[in-house]
């Protein structure tokens, strides 16, 4: 493969990757403040995101290979995909137990009125409520957790690891691509903290109305996320061990 024709295939997946939700939809959501940006908060979030990522990657490439071949027989064996079934149905009792008529309605009134423990949430994060070290403490461990939940999911960096892996230039030049991955899958959220700035009125109400559905369908999505994980674990043991032909 041609070095650009790499390049240009690095940069179409790097931007569907920042289309997810820990590169955008938490980064629109701090924009969603009704106060001024914290864009030092904002910057910290994103770029410890781009960090965590990084060094996701360069596991990835450099160890994950390793680390399945010598743990192919136990990650293979019964007791652990038996293990695997049982916590994806604790994953999706625990989806429906979170998600009840009664919860959404008493979210639907709190993002009416403005409270919810998720916008109470991005106003002391984003706000002046709590010390800047408690702060960035909070969106450093925002940022490890969208990672963390993402990355499994993420199929076009793990396609683009698996291309710089194959088909890229050897170490350094193969970790600049990575972080150049990495650092444009922000690009879109630097963009709308632009926007922000320079068009904030024109998109004021779009944003509220944006904001209100996020707070009033927090609970539901969570719910929604852990019963999906759960049921992709309990398909994929269910399949591994031979339960259904």
């Amino acid at each position: 493969m041609a070095f650009t024709t790499l390049i240009s295939s690095l940069v179409v997946l790097a931007l569907i990757d920042s289309t997810s939700f820990g590169t955008l939809l938490i980064p629109i959501w701090f924009l969603m403040t009704s106060g001024r940006v914290r864009v030092d908060r904002f910057f910290i979030y994103l770029f410890t995101v781009v960090g965590f990522y990084f060094v996701a990657g360069l596991v990835i490439m450099f160890g994950a290979d390793a680390f399945l071949n010598r743990n192919a027989s136990l990650l293979d064996s019964n007791l652990f995909l038996f293990g695997q079934f049982t916590l994806g149905i604790v994953l999706m009792v625990i989806s429906q137990l979170i998600d009840t008529k009664k919860a959404r309605a008493r979210a639907a009134e709190r993002a009416a009125r403005g409270e919810g423990r998720i916008l109470k949430w991005r106003n002391r994060v984003m706000g002046d409520s709590v010390s800047r070290q408690g702060s960035i403490t909070m969106l450093i461990g925002l940022a490890l957790t969208a990672v963390v939940l993402e990355l499994g999911t993420m199929l076009p960096y793990l396609a683009a690891i698996g291309l710089i892996a194959s088909e890229g230039p050897s170490w350094p030049m193969s970790g600049i691509l990575l972080f150049g991955y990495c650092i444009v899958m922000v690009v879109p959220a630097l963009a709308l903290l632009a926007g922000r700035f320079v068009a904030y009125r024109a998109l004021k109400q779009p944003l509220a109305r944006l904001d209100n559905w996020l707070v009033k369908n927090a609970q539901s999505t969570t719910a929604w996320i852990i019963g999906i994980v759960g049921f992709l674990l309990t398909v994929n043991a269910v399949n591994d061990l031979g339960w259904f032909g």
